[in-house]
């Protein structure tokens, strides 16, 4: 493959030749820190001092501007600019919703966009995360899955998702505060469910994760973040034992015949073989429970039946069920729930035991709900029986 061939559907990651010039920081891990900094010159007896420093300064108090990093000395701030960068993805424009939910579209290298949900709540604040352009998987469901995906994105361009957010919310600490001494967070927790199929990419994933999770920088606890997954059985052990955050499944149907159709991937691998590497995944992990995230469809996968079949699969499991009432989006072939019948699912599961809550809709009015990502550059013009048809849902 040449150089200009551009990366479309290859769904792993493809090591691209960086562009001349400086090297940007952000989204290094400690150790591809420190080795930066020792191939520009830096004293082994001095690196881990020196790496220490600048991750501080780019992680807990979002400096930029390496003449603003005070404890170093002046010749090796200079030094630092000659070699180096700190960028983060440019945000493009920023709507908020009648809810105060704020959606980002954000330009990443490329001129690629990709869109970003921040939703605060009463106590908590959580920015929906993505970590491809577009996506692979085409769930029939999903206006993201409607785009194609373009390229995965590097660990800088997902954490530096947070650190746009964090610049949004003006939630940066003085230079010297402790992360904890600066009071209850607007950014508390990180869902990596915004576009893209996050076990995909996952070596990106894993790295921006490792250092949202540092405790010398942004210090976000691991419980604090969720990875979604469409159900790629090979990587799920990977992520227990890699980066150890909580796991959300996007289930959405109790048999392999709907399944297929609502999430594609479960022809390769079905329903048995997800839950058993979700069987394995709390004792890896040493998480509490197991997310199961299951949009409600109205006459396709909301009768009674299937929250019966439901109760039955996940038995064994440390589970909840998180209820999503179908966010609509232009040409769908799918309607939402009656709301009673959502709840008379709900009360089917809770009464078998689990936590059954019902997600309240949020940043509907700008197209900012779960399922409903799209960057705005490349939203897909098709017709209601294209979009049906691409289902399997179009009438014989």
């Amino acid at each position: 493959m040449s150089a200009s061939t551009p990366i479309t559907q290859d769904v792993m990651t493809i090591p691209r030749k960086l562009p001349e010039g400086p090297v940007n920081l952000v989204g290094l891990t400690r150790d591809q820190l420190r080795q930066a900094l020792l191939d520009m010159g830096t004293p082994e007896k001095q690196v881990k001092m020196r790496v220490n420093q600048v991750w501080q300064w780019i992680y807990q108090w979002g400096v930029r501007d390496f003449d603003a990093m005070t404890n170093l000395a002046k010749t090796y701030r200079a030094q630092l600019a000659e070699h180096f960068v700190v960028d983060i993805p440019e945000m493009v424009s920023k709507q908020v919703s009648a809810d105060g939910t704020r959606k980002y579209l954000v330009r990443i290298a490329g001129g690629h966009e990709v869109e970003v949900v921040y939703i605060p709540e009463t106590d908590r604040g959580t920015l929906c995360v993505s970590s491809q352009v577009g996506c692979t998987l085409t769930c029939s469901f999903c206006h993201t899955g409607t785009q194609k995906l373009v390229r995965n994105l590097t660990a800088g361009e997902i954490v530096g998702q947070i650190m746009m957010a964090r610049d949004d919310l003006d939630e940066w600490p003085e230079p010297g505060v402790g992360t904890g001494d600066a009071g209850p967070r607007l950014l508390s927790n990180v869902v990596l469910m915004g576009m893209g199929e996050p076990l995909y990419n996952f070596d990106n994933v894993r790295n921006a994760m490792k250092i949202a999770m540092d405790g010398e920088g942004i210090s976000l606890s691991r419980r604090r973040i969720t990875l979604s997954t469409s159900g790629v059985v090979p990587e799920i052990a990977k992520c227990a034992e890699e980066i150890g955050c909580m796991l959300a499944v996007s289930f959405h149907a109790t048999t392999d015949e709907v399944r297929d159709k609502l999430v594609p991937i479960n022809k390769r691998w079905n329903i048995k073989e997800l839950l058993d590497a979700l069987r394995a995944y709390p004792k890896l992990s040493n998480s509490e429970r197991i997310t199961f995230e299951y949009v409600m469809l109205k006459d396709v996968n909301d009768s009674d039946d299937d929250a019966r079949r439901l109760v039955k699969l996940i038995q064994g499991i440390p589970a909840k069920i998180n209820l999503i009432p179908f966010n609509e989006w232009p040409g769908s072939p799918y309607q939402r729930s009656d709301w009673a019948r959502i709840e008379k699912f709900a009360d089917i599961i809770y009464k078998a035991g689990y936590a059954s809550p019902i997600r309240t809709p949020r940043g509907e009015d700008i197209m900012a709900a779960c399922g409903q990502l799209k960057s705005a550059t490349e939203r897909a013009r098709k017709s209601r029986a294209q979009i049906e048809a691409e289902a399997g849902l179009s009438q014989q």
